[in-house]
């Protein structure tokens, strides 16, 4: 499995360490790591983050549900997510359901709860930790 270490970093949160990995979705995964580094607007929908990126990718093992932690790629709307909690999609309190699939791209280290510090309209930035 090919791992990328990265930082997600937002005002609110300043950088969160996270890795990318290619186990679920492969093509999604190299596209992403290509594209890095990231700028763009974040936006909450939930317990979610997510925010448009350069990469165009199909569904691929795409998920209906989704881990506390997972970072996954959005195909309608060309974005990252990073979930950590119900969504307004999801059925119960305890399921994490974006609002299609989503391919799983990686997964954030330590507590993803900060990222419900961000609000939408922040700058976020990806990038490689070399």
């Amino acid at each position: 499995m090919n791992v990328t270490r990265i930082r997600i970093c937002t005002e609110e949160t300043g950088c969160v360490e996270a890795e990318l990995f290619d186990a679920h979705s492969p093509n999604t995964y190299k596209e992403i790591v290509d594209a890095l580094p990231i700028e763009s607007t974040a936006y909450r929908w939930g317990d979610e983050v997510y925010f448009s990126t350069p990469v165009t990718a199909p569904e691929e093992n795409a998920r209906e549900v989704v881990d506390k932690g997972t970072i996954a790629y959005w195909p309608p709307g060309n974005a990252l997510c990073i979930f950590w909690g119900p969504t307004p999609a999801s059925r119960s309190r305890n399921e994490i359901r974006p609002a299609s699939p989503v391919n799983i791209v990686g997964k954030v280290l330590g507590d993803p709860t900060i990222f419900s510090r961000v609000r939408s309209g922040s700058r976020i930035k990806v990038e490689k930790v070399e």
